[in-house]
């Protein structure tokens, strides 16, 4: 079993059990969240595909922390001009654990 869910603009594949990064939501650590976007879900051999979401279908998920990535580094450089800028950027995500697939 096994569901397509979109958060944050962006598409996951997920199971119970699945530990993923997700962009930052606004939930308590600890908590529960529940992802009502599924775009697929996959019971039993049968495939059911949204248009464009499946129709009840629900992932329920716990937080488990939230926390930001490694830093990276933007560098802006413009030849000849002696124009240099150089900043970092740190994106914040949620670590949730998948605990059900309701379909």
């Amino acid at each position: 079993m096994y569901a397509i869910i979109e958060t944050g603009g962006k598409q996951y594949k997920v199971q119970p059990g699945d530990v993923v990064f997700v962009e930052k939501l606004p939930a308590e650590v600890g908590g529960k969240v529940e992802f009502d976007r599924v775009l697929a879900l996959k019971q039993d051999d049968k495939l059911q595909v949204g248009t464009p979401y499946v129709e009840g279908a629900r992932v329920v998920a716990k937080v488990l922390e939230h926390d930001k990535h490694k830093k990276i580094l933007v560098f802006k450089y413009k030849a000849k001009s002696n124009y240099r800028r150089r900043y970092g950027h740190r994106q914040p995500f949620t670590r949730v654990q998948i605990e059900e697939i309701r379909g």
